[in-house]
C-alpha cells in the first residue's frame, strides 16, 4: 500500500498547514457542518501575516471569528449563502454576497471563471485503498478540491464515510491535519414546528402522491412536511440536503426509493444537516449516495425523475407568481 507513505509524509498540524496560504489568494472553505474548524481557527491566528485573502463559501455552521472586524484587510468572505455567522459582516460591507445557483457554482471553479488557489476541506480517514470520503458535505466540496491548486484537509475520525461520488484519494491532498472531534449536532426544527408551519406542512403533504420523488429545501417547513407522510407509499429522495426526518420514514417503510426512475433504490443528496443519529445512520450506508451539486441540482438531471415534488420555503412571492427564496430587498 504505497499510499501510506504519501499520507504520513503529508501529515502536519493545522498551524503548519495554513502557513502555505499566501496574500492575494482565493480559497474555498468547506461549509455546512463540515467546516474544518481546526484549520479555520489556525487561519484566524495566522491572518495578521497575510492580506487580501478571499474566502469563497456557502452556508457555514460555527465560528464567527473569521468574519470579525479584526479580519478586515486580511480575510474577506465571498459567500453564496448568508448564514447567521456572516450576516453582520455582509450587512456592514466587510463581506460579499454573490447570488448563484448551487448547480452552477461548482462550474465556476471547473471552468476557471473563479479560479481557486487553495481548498480547505474535511474528510474521513482513508480506507485500505487510500480513499477518503468527503462525508456529509460533497455538494460544492468535490469540485473545489478537484479545481484548487493546493488542497488542505482535516482528516477526522468522527467524519462519516458516505458513499456515492464522494471520494478523494490521499494523493490529491497536499497537506493532512489529523483531528478527532464530533460534527455539530444540528436539527432543522428545534422545538418543533409552530401552528402556522404545522398547517402549511399538512397542506403540502396532501399534494404529495404515492411513489413521488421528493426534494426538500432548507428550513422548518420542508422538515415539518416529513412528519405528515407516514400514510404514503414508496416515496423516493433526490435532494440537495436532508435531515433526521428521513430516517424515520425509511425505517417505517415509507421511503423505499424503489419506484424512482433515476437511481432506483437509492437516496440521492448533496449534503446533510442533522444530529449524531443522522451521521451514524449514513456511515457506510449503501442506501445513501452523496453527489456534487452540479449533478444533484442540475434541472436536466432532476427532470429525469418521474413524479418529482419539490418542497421549499419562499421569502417573497409577487402577483405574477415569481418566487424569491434568497433575500428581501438588500437583506
Amino acid at each position: 500500500m504505497q499510499w501510506i507513505s504519501k499520507y504520513t509524509s503529508r501529515v502536519v498540524t493545522a498551524h503548519e498547514a495554513v502557513k502555505n496560504i499566501k496574500s492575494n489568494q482565493r480559497l474555498f472553505l468547506t461549509g455546512n457542518v463540515s467546516v474544518p474548524h481546526k484549520l479555520l481557527e489556525a487561519l484566524v491566528e495566522y491572518a495578521p501575516n497575510i492580506t487580501n485573502v478571499e474566502i469563497v463559501q456557502a452556508l457555514t455552521v460555527g465560528t464567527q471569528d473569521y468574519a470579525s472586524p479584526e479580519m478586515t484587510g486580511h480575510l474577506r468572505i465571498n459567500t453564496i449563502f448568508v448564514s447567521e455567522n456572516v450576516r453582520a459582516a455582509v450587512q456592514a460591507g466587510r463581506a460579499d454576497f454573490t447570488p448563484v445557483l448551487l448547480s452552477e457554482f461548482p462550474l465556476l471553479f471547473k471552468k476557471n471563471h473563479l479560479p481557486l488557489d487553495v481548498a480547505l476541506i474535511h474528510v474521513s480517514p482513508p480506507d485500505e485503498h487510500g480513499f477518503c470520503s468527503l462525508g456529509v458535505e460533497v455538494g460544492l466540496t468535490k469540485s473545489a478540491a478537484e479545481s484548487a491548486d493546493l488542497v488542505i484537509a482535516e482528516v477526522n475520525q468522527k467524519m462519516p464515510r458516505t458513499l456515492g461520488d464522494s471520494f478523494i484519494h490521499v494523493s490529491k491532498l497536499d497537506f493532512m491535519v489529523p483531528v478527532d472531534y464530533e460534527l455539530p449536532d444540528l436539527t432543522m426544527s428545534k422545538g418543533g414546528p409552530n401552528k402556522t408551519t404545522q398547517k402549511i406542512a399538512e397542506y403540502c403533504a396532501e399534494l404529495i402522491p404515492d411513489q413521488a420523488t421528493m426534494q426538500m429545501g432548507i428550513g422548518g417547513i420542508p422538515d415539518a412536511v416529513l412528519k405528515h407522510l407516514y400514510h404514503k407509499k414508496d416515496l423516493g429522495i433526490h435532494t440537495e440536503l436532508f435531515s433526521d426526518g428521513v430516517i424515520d420514514l425509511v425505517e417505517a417503510g415509507v421511503i423505499t426509493s424503489s419506484k424512482k426512475t433515476l437511481h432506483p433504490g437509492k437516496i440521492i443528496a448533496g449534503f446533510l444537516l442533522g444530529s449524531k443519529r443522522l451521521y451514524k445512520w449514513v456511515n457506510d450506508n449503501p442506501l445513501i449516495e452523496l453527489h456534487p451539486t452540479e449533478y444533484v441540482n442540475d434541472p436536466f438531471i432532476i427532470s429525469q425523475n418521474d413524479r418529482m415534488v419539490a418542497i421549499n420555503s419562499a421569502i417573497e412571492i409577487d402577483l405574477t407568481g415569481q418566487v424569491c427564496a434568497d433575500s428581501i430587498g438588500p437583506k
